[in-house]
């Protein structure tokens, strides 16, 4: 088995732009490119030191991982400049947009997983083909440290994980483009999606799996089901922010928490639109204007106190034939035109087995108590000594993300096994 990098890494994630036309308009041409293309992508990163991933079923897409991040940057660019150099065999060069960002590696299986690898793939998505991105976490390794290429800065910009806003520069070299359209970003989309304060974490194939129900053309509307606690406003955030390039008319949150009056969620639908009644016009028969012709994702957060209002639902999708409607709720809505996805606990280690300190950081459920308690405790960790504590913890709160974030926010008073001695009184104590 290939031995990966571990520690402080940086990773560089490249992709082929346009390639899908290019199959369509000379299969035999496209194969001989991305045949070259691969053996580039090998050769330069070899060069430079660094180690070749699997492509991860991502297409025309590489992924290399570097120890020093100046190797990543010089990798790159060395990359763009074969690139621009090389007589492609199809009717169009091959435009390749890359991404760089350094960060812890979270190694599982023969893989990279979690957070540093997640942002670098949002960044990745908001290049240009020929163009090369990278977060302050790089540029601030190799500012001083790589000859012959500058960094343009691109200010502050919110990917499409909803947290924090990242500095972009962009990896400038004297002989190639450097002329690009503005930055696809949660900055320039139409959207008012909120932001969080930290990445979702274990939900990777319910976020897939509610994707392919949402582009199915067949299904207008997915109702996130589940109790309390569940994390299906988080899920469905991160969904919708994931989606913004299937909808031209963008992704829209309603949230429906506070209404307990099933008259008033028309109003709060509309509102966003900036719908209201004019010319005698009905409220509804305006927003259903509004809404006819527009292809956009709304997401209605906490419809489970309202479900009268249910058929109001119903009508706007049958009025606007390009709508797709994300409704989180602890119970369905009983349309005929729902999908249900249920949302279920995060996963929880066996405590009667348990495995070693780093597999148990790796459940979804115990990563969320890290997670949280360092926001409150940067010095926290998992140890040999409170690996079955923290474990514990996670079992008895069944792995319910919102009674996990609870705990572990009183971590910055009661140790691990403070916390879990208080849980035998748990609603108590979480209040």
């Amino acid at each position: 088995m290939l031995e990966l990098p571990t520690g402080i890494v940086t990773f560089l994630l490249t992709d082929i732009q346009g390639s899908t036309s290019l199959w369509e308009q000379d299969p035999l041409a496209a194969h001989a490119a991305l045949v070259r293309h691969d053996a580039l992508v090998e050769e330069v990163v070899s060069r430079y030191g660094g180690t070749l991933i699997r492509p991860r079923g991502e297409g025309d897409s590489r992924f290399a991982v570097f120890t020093r991040a100046t190797d990543a940057v010089a990798a790159a660019a060395a990359l763009q400049q074969v690139f621009s150099t090389e007589p492609w065999p199809t009717a169009s060069p091959l435009r390749v947009r890359m991404a760089l960002h350094t960060g812890e590696a979270t190694v599982r299986e023969g893989d990279y997983y979690g957070q540093a690898v997640n942002r670098c793939a949002r960044l990745r998505a908001v290049a240009h083909g020929g163009q090369t991105l990278l977060l302050q976490a790089t540029y601030e390794l190799v500012r001083d440290a790589v000859t012959g290429v500058t960094f343009r800065d691109h200010g502050e910009h919110r990917l499409r994980d909803l947290i924090r806003p990242e500095r972009i520069r962009e990896l400038v070299t004297s002989n190639l483009p450097s002329e690009f359209p503005s930055l696809v970003t949660l900055n320039s989309e139409k959207h008012n999606l909120p932001v969080l304060r930290s990445p979702l974490l274990g939900r990777e194939q319910e976020v897939a799996e509610i994707q392919a129900l949402l582009r199915r053309d067949d299904v207008g509307l997915v109702t996130l089901a589940g109790p309390g606690g569940t994390g299906k406003t988080r899920l469905s955030l991160q969904v919708a922010a994931e989606m913004l390039d299937d909808f031209a008319d963008g992704v829209w949150f309603v949230e429906l928490a506070p209404i307990r009056d099933a008259s008033l969620v028309l109003s709060a639908i509309a509102e966003p639109f900036g719908v209201s009644e004019a010319s005698g016009l009905p409220l509804f028969e305006s927003l259903k204007a509004c809404l006819h012709d527009k292809q956009l994702l709304l997401l209605l957060d906490n419809f489970e106190q309202i479900i009268e209002a249910a058929p109001l639902v119903q009508a706007l999708l049958r009025n606007a034939l390009r709508l797709k409607v994300l409704v989180t709720s602890r119970e369905v809505l009983h349309l005929s035109d729902e999908q249900e996805y249920r949302v279920l606990p995060l996963p929880i280690p066996n405590t009667k087995k348990l495995p070693t300190v780093e597999k148990l950081t790796q459940y979804a459920a115990v990563a969320l108590f890290i997670q949280r308690a360092r926001a409150v405790q940067a010095t926290f960790e998992v140890t040999t000594e409170n690996a079955l504590v923290v474990a514990e913890i996670c079992v008895r709160l069944d792995g319910l993300p919102l009674a996990i974030e609870l705990a572990a926010a009183r971590s910055r008073v009661f140790s691990p096994h403070a916390l879990l001695k208080r849980l035998d009184n748990r609603l108590k104590f979480l209040i």
